[in-house]
């Protein structure tokens, strides 16, 4: 099969057209990809970014779609081996390995890509992906707006994130209603954050989903039994910061603390 993969709305797909944006994309990923890591191209498509990836790097493309997959490995045929046909969001990651991942992500599974991400925190050390623009900015936004939330308290407690530049509708096909952007993640030293995970996000979580609410009035669910005062407890969660919801999470959840 060597014709063109036609994009599929049920799969989210709009496939980046514009060469010269590619090819900055993936140099924007290789300044950051550390020495022996694993690549993982999440829905390579057509290859647009495939194309600067392979022969750089130890190289896997990922894809639900069965055509991209049968023209990729057509079209790389040297490399057709690293070609997987697979939803990413059953894919297993492997703790003894070290991920870079990199992708013009499906704008409909956006999200739970990065909450995967998350899961495998400590095994991803670098992303670089195309996002529906409100979404990028949503992970890089800072606290004290709307646009603040659940995803942007979770990733930034763990990552660095970079909003690199906007990407305009008309690099892609089929162009989307909406604008996009490209942002890259790099992990934090791993002991950054002084609790565990779970119940830093179950605590996140909770907040943001009575967003409107005082902390003290939203953590209600929690069944927490409240026998402190503190200061944060009268904010509401987008006014919080990454080491404030830690500060919360060890004063509610004792037993959250990491010990080395």
């Amino acid at each position: 099969m060597n014709e063109p993969v036609r994009p599929k709305k049920h799969l989210g797909q709009h496939f980046l057209t514009d060469q010269l944006r590619a090819q900055k994309i993936v140099q924007d990923f290789l300044k950051v990809l550390p020495a022996g890591n694993s690549v993982l191209e999440i829905g390579p498509g057509t290859g647009v970014l495939t194309q600067f990836l392979l022969g750089q790097c130890a190289y896997t493309g990922i894809d639900i779609d069965t055509e991209s997959i049968e023209f990729l490995k057509v079209h790389f045929s040297p490399f057709a081996n690293y070609f997987i046909e697979q939803d990413v969001l059953t894919y297993a990651f492997q703790n003894h390995i070290r991920y870079s991942i990199i992708g013009n992500f499906p704008y409909n599974i956006s999200s739970p890509i990065m909450f995967q991400i998350l899961e495998n925190r400590n095994c991803v050390d670098t992303v670089v992906g195309m996002f529906q623009k409100e979404v990028a900015q949503r992970m890089a936004e800072k606290p004290g707006t709307k646009t603040y939330g659940i995803l942007s308290v979770l990733l930034q407690a763990y990552y660095q994130i970079e909003y690199l530049y906007t990407v305009h509708e008309n690099a892609f096909n089929p162009p989307p209603r909406v604008k996009s952007a490209v942002i890259r993640l790099i992990r934090k030293p791993q002991q950054d954050l002084q609790c565990r995970y779970e119940p830093f996000k179950r605590l996140v979580k909770t907040c943001f989903n009575q967003r409107r609410k005082t902390i003290r009035n939203s953590i209600k669910p929690l069944q927490v039994k409240l026998q402190i005062q503190h200061p944060l407890l009268d904010l509401r969660p987008e006014q919080l910061g990454v080491k404030d919801f830690e500060t919360l999470c060890l004063l509610l959840f004792p037993d959250s603390k990491i010990t080395s």
